[in-house]
């Protein structure tokens, strides 16, 4: 204790004297006579007010382009980063991380781990079919809407569910290992059918259907013929599993193959009008293989529940998935909102909410809003017809602008089915915006929104789209401050040459004005102190 008492007491006495040598040398500076500063002004010519002002706007643009090039390049003001990298440390600034690294360690490495869990690209589980949907798509308008990234990444899925280490054993499935990885649809289609020529084969049916089929109907009953096919080949590799790591492959290739079909059965049944049929299929499929959760399909029963408006089956699908220890999707977060904006949408008015307050409902209303805002901020704008929709990509980035589409794509009609329930959304999404006010580095109830969604959303998404950005970043206060000052000195330098002498005399009482002040302080500095300890002060 008498230790950090004589500390302060050092601290005290050293800014003390600091602040006693400071007071000194202000006031020996400003007792410079008045007379010999006016005449220092009067000496000055109107070219050194036009060279000072034209350096001065030189200097304070070149300052403004390297700070813009800056902040375009890394996101962030160069000044501003100097200035808490560097100069806080000197001038007493503490890193919160260092007084508890181990905690703070832990927690940077979860939330690490968090962001770079949460920018992983995702299959999107409400993907289209290329030949009856994406292709049909480029013939009217002529645009590509899925991107050459996107494609590589479902042809990458479809070596991993389609294909193992033992195709080399069987003619046909040789065949489509290499047709997976064609870049030409063409030769695909033609490397499939030759495999069929060979043998009945589930994978090469999958491939027609999906590129070659020109309507649903058509890829529905090549996905019948790969179900017959495939169910054949599950039985076989489910008795063999057992007898070595080979024939665990195949079991695992063929389980991926068949749940692939019959998912994509149910996704045609539900195209076709055939909703019912559709549920049934998927709880069907969630029931027999429960562990397979890669494909998603809680996802596609959630949309034709919506379908069928059959809220009570939508909740308790909800109360299974939407768990804490799950991954989150927009499909969850906002259907959960839909299922509590519908309870109040209905009678819900802005006004008379505003007079008497939000009720319960209310409130647990406007609470899911914003929780599924916070977690996807790309939706609302979709939902309420802001932005133009797109056809989904066949993969999307959770958190988004592609999961945005994949889910407003499908969804924006059961919002529209409920009354009132675009009206609630409308009033309430932006409310989220003013809870982060700093969303990268807080969240409210998820974790800071990753800031790589920028760049995987723009491989994933076609050119012609305008991808939605989250947040926007705002431009740092010094880029503002030297714009302003640029134009500000490049203005006092356009003044001064046409008009030198009246910018002399503006000058020149803009200094005495400033001055004016010290002046001031001095003469009654002067009739307060002694003139012989002044006169020493001054000789010192």
């Amino acid at each position: 204790a008498l230790q950090e008492l004589s500390g302060c007491w050092s601290h005290v006495w050293r800014l003390g004297l600091l602040f006693l040598v400071s007071f000194l040398g202000i006031m020996l500076l400003c007792k410079v006579p008045s007379v010999v500063f006016f005449m220092f002004l009067n000496t000055l010519t109107p070219k050194f007010y036009v060279a000072l002002t034209g350096t001065s706007s030189l200097i304070s643009g070149l300052i403004l382009i390297f700070e813009w090039w800056y902040f375009r390049k890394y996101g962030t003001s160069f000044i501003e980063q100097v200035s808490v990298s560097h100069l806080r440390p000197l001038l007493g600034g503490v890193d919160n991380n260092s007084s508890n690294n181990s905690n703070s360690s832990n927690g940077d490495s979860d939330s690490n781990r968090q962001s770079v869990s949460e920018c992983k690209v995702w299959r999107n589980p409400l993907n289209l079919f290329r030949g009856a949907e994406y292709n049909r798509y480029t013939w009217v308008t002529g645009r590509e809407p899925l991107t050459y990234y996107d494609m590589n990444l479902s042809a990458q899925d479809h070596q991993t569910f389609f294909t193992c280490d033992s195709d080399h054993l069987r003619p046909a499935d040789a065949i489509m290992q290499k047709a997976w990885r064609e870049r030409n649809p063409q030769a695909r289609i033609s490397a499939a059918h030759e495999a069929l020529e060979i043998n009945e084969c589930a994978t090469a049916y999958i491939l027609l259907a999906e590129e070659e089929a020109t309507t649903i109907a058509e890829a529905e009953k090549l996905f019948k013929q790969a179900l017959k096919a495939g169910d054949g080949c599950y039985r076989r590799s489910q008795q063999l599993q057992h007898h070595g790591s080979q024939y665990e492959a195949q079991h695992r290739r063929d389980t991926n193959v068949l749940v692939y079909i019959k998912r994509r059965l149910a996704m045609c049944a539900r195209r076709l009008g055939r909703t019912r049929e559709a549920v049934k299929m998927m709880r069907d499929l969630m029931k027999e293989f429960p562990l397979l959760s890669m494909f998603n399909i809680h996802e596609n029963l959630l949309e034709a529940l919506l379908e069928l408006q059959a809220y009570a089956d939508v909740q308790a699908v909800l109360a299974k998935y939407d768990d804490i220890s799950l991954p989150k999707s927009a499909t969850i977060c906002y259907t959960a909102a839909l299922l509590k904006a519908r309870a109040v949408s209905d009678k819900f008015s802005p006004e008379a909410a505003s007079r008497r307050g939000l009720s319960t409902a209310e409130m647990n209303a406007v609470e899911a809003i914003h929780r599924a805002v916070e977690f996807n901020p790309h939706v609302p704008k979709y939902l309420l017809e802001m932005k133009s929709l797109i056809l989904p990509p066949e993969h999307i980035l959770k958190r988004g602008d592609s999961e945005a589409i994949a889910y407003a794509f499908f969804h924006l009609a059961h919002w529209k089915r409920v009354e009132g329930a675009l009206n609630l959304l409308h009033c309430t999404w932006e409310g989220t915006f003013r809870m982060i006010p700093y969303p990268l580095e807080k969240g409210h109830l998820f974790y800071p929104y990753p800031i790589c969604t920028e760049t995987a959303d723009r491989e994933l998404l076609p050119s012609f789209h305008e991808v939605s950005v989250y947040p926007k970043k705002e431009l740092p206060f010094f880029i503002l401050f030297t714009a302003g000052l640029c134009s500000f000195t490049a203005m006092l330098a356009l003044l001064t040459h046409q008009f030198p002498e009246l910018m002399g005399v503006f000058a020149k009482a803009f200094l005495s004005t400033l001055f004016a002040p010290l002046n001031f302080v001095m003469e009654k500095v002067e009739s307060i102190l002694p003139s012989s300890l002044w006169h020493q002060l001054t000789r010192i």
